[in-house]
C-alpha cells in the first residue's frame, strides 16, 4: 500500500517476480495520516473492493496502522487478531470517533462482531493498564516487561498454546523491534527480528492463518536506516511464502 513512497526505495519484494504484487496507490490521498477521515476511508475501501484480504499486505508506516481494521472488515467468519506492537492502539478517539492509528484495535473491537478476541504481544504493563476494562476483557495481554522475564522455551509456549479453534489474522508493527533491527516512526521496543520471526513461525505453522500485515516503515526523508526495514520485510515475506507454500503441499496430500 503506498501511502508514503517509503517501498519504492526498498527492494524486499523485487526478487518474487514469479507471485502477484499488487500496488494500492493512495500517495495522492488527504486525511489518511495518523487518521483517517470517512472520505479517505471510503476511497480506501474502494480501492481494495477486489481484494480478499487474506494475503500478506504491507501498509506503509505506523502512521497507516488503522489499515488493519479496514483489511479485517474482509473477514467472513468468527476470527481472532494476533498483533505485535509497541503500543497498546486502544486509546479512545481524539477527534469525534475518526479512526486512527493508536485506537484502531478498539475500534474493530467495538465494531466487528466477528473478532472475538485480540492477542496483543508487545506493550508495556503502564500503558495497558490505561485501555478501558471492558475492552482488556477481550484481550489476552503479553507485555514487554512479561516477554523479558520468560525463557525462550516460555515464549515458544505461549504461542503454542494459543486457542487455533477460529482463524487468525496477524498484524505486525516494527516498532515492536528494537532500534538495531527496524528504524520507525513510533518508540520502539527491545524484541530482536530473530525472535519475532521464531513466534511467527510458531503460529504460521500452527494456526489457520487467514491474512497478515506488516507496517512500521520510517519516513521517506530520514531513511538512512530504512535498510533495517528492508531486511526485516524481506525476513516476513519469506517466512509467509514459506509456511504458505508447506501448507499447500499438506493440504494437496
Amino acid at each position: 500500500m503506498n501511502f508514503s513512497g517509503i517501498y519504492k526505495n526498498q527492494s524486499f519484494y523485487k526478487d518474487h517476480a514469479e507471485k502477484e504484487i499488487f500496488w494500492t496507490e493512495l500517495s495522492d490521498l488527504s486525511g489518511c495520516n495518523c487518521y483517517c477521515d470517512a472520505e479517505a476511508a471510503d476511497r480506501i475501501c474502494e480501492e481494495i473492493q477486489n481484494y480478499t484480504g487474506n494475503g500478506i499486505h504491507f501498509i506503509d508506516s505506523g502512521n497507516y496502522h488503522y489499515m488493519t481494521r479496514l483489511w479485517l472488515e474482509k473477514q467472513q467468519v468468527p476470527f481472532r487478531l494476533l498483533v505485535f506492537d509497541n503500543h497498546t492502539d486502544m486509546q479512545p478517539p481524539a477527534f469525534g470517533g475518526l479512526l486512527s492509528c493508536g485506537g484502531w484495535i478498539a475500534a474493530s473491537l467495538e465494531e466487528l462482531p466477528l473478532l472475538h478476541e485480540v492477542i496483543l504481544v508487545g506493550p508495556d504493563e503502564e500503558a495497558y493498564v490505561q485501555v478501558e476494562p471492558e475492552l482488556q476483557q477481550k484481550v489476552c495481554f503479553l507485555s514487554r516487561e512479561k516477554l523479558s522475564m520468560m525463557t525462550a522455551e516460555e515464549k515458544e509456549d505461549f504461542f503454542k498454546n494459543l486457542d487455533a479453534d477460529l482463524p487468525l489474522y496477524i498484524s505486525v508493527d516494527k516498532d515492536v523491534l528494537c532500534k538495531e533491527d527496524a528504524s520507525t516512526t513510533w518508540s520502539q521496543g527491545d524484541m530482536h527480528l530473530s525472535e519475532l520471526m521464531s513466534f511467527l513461525e510458531v503460529v504460521l505453522e500452527l494456526q489457520n492463518v487467514v491474512g497478515m500485515d506488516v507496517c512500521g516503515e520510517c519516513d521517506q526523508d530520514s531513511g538512512s536506516e530504512d535498510f533495517l526495514n528492508d531486511h526485516a520485510n524481506e525476513a516476513i515475506l519469506r517466512l509467509w511464502e514459506k509456511m504458505r507454500k508447506s501448507s499447500e503441499r499438506m493440504g494437496s496430500e
